[in-house]
């Protein structure tokens, strides 16, 4: 069953589709039992200024349609066909998703404490999952438990009966551009060399370095990155005074040892 225009206008008391906030479909809520009959959520994709989707117990799989609701910041999906965590691709990029309630779903598998730390760490601006406040222990944590969703799940063509594997593509598409990005890398950081008067590094100085170790060390720059990101927010005004000077005397050490290099 396709959620239609119609429909959506009824539940959400709205005149048109951008002026829906909320919108409020949970089984049993709709004109037909939809957690018999899939529902498919492709009308999300015009709702602009929807701010909470109730969508429980629909059968939905597919969260594709969500990825450009930007202003949504509660959805609840309990109880639906959702059987990979890669769905939550299409969600990683919405800017004020604060509640997700997710469980209840194939996709949270036999072990809670992967799901969670999974979910957390794609969605890390999320506030409450599954009715259970996050907490800032957790975020942490989910860096180093969690796994990272790169790609959207698989779909399988109906026309043709073939599996299309955007994750197979999303692998094929980065082993091509791999010595793309190597050479973007070396591209950016002669530019900043080159602000701060210091003379361009020569490409076969990267030969030892591989593109996919390149790709593993940003992987790990990044983990860093948003674990300091997050204890910072610990910190009070004199914390942040003595991360602001150390940060300052390792830039020195590190411009003085790139001038030796020279």
């Amino acid at each position: 069953m396709r959620l239609t225009r119609a429909a959506v206008l009824a539940r959400a008391k709205a005149a048109a589709l951008d002026g829906v906030r909320r919108l409020n479909c949970w089984c049993g809520n709709l004109p037909t039992c939809s957690f018999c009959l899939p529902v498919q959520i492709s009308i999300c994709r015009d709702l602009p200024n929807i701010e909470v989707i109730t969508f429980s117990m629909n059968g939905i799989s597919d969260l594709e349609p969500l990825n450009q609701c930007q202003n949504l910041s509660e959805l609840y999906l309990r109880k639906n066909n959702i059987a990979s965590l890669n769905e939550l691709f299409y969600l990683k990029n919405l800017p004020r998703l604060r509640v997700l309630w997710l469980s209840e779903n194939p996709c949270c598998g036999s072990d809670p404490h992967r799901y969670r730390m999974t979910v957390l760490r794609n969605l890390p601006g999320l506030q409450k999952l599954d009715n259970q406040a996050v907490t800032e222990e957790e975020l942490s944590q989910a860096l180093v438990d969690g796994e990272e969703i790169m790609a959207p799940p698989a779909r399988r063509n109906i026309e043709n009966g073939c599996l299309e594997s955007t994750e197979s593509s999303a692998a094929e598409s980065t082993t091509e551009t791999e010595s793309e990005l190597l050479n973007f890398s070396l591209e950016e950081t002669n530019k900043i060399r080159e602000e701060l008067g210091m003379k361009p590094v020569p490409r076969d100085k990267f030969s030892s370095f591989s593109p996919r170790d390149t790709d593993c060390n940003r992987k790990k720059r990044n983990n860093v990155l948003n674990a300091i990101l997050l204890l910072m927010k610990e910190l009070d005004t004199e914390g942040l005074e003595i991360v602001q000077q150390t940060v300052g005397r390792r830039l020195q050490v590190l411009r003085k040892k790139e001038l030796q290099e020279e």
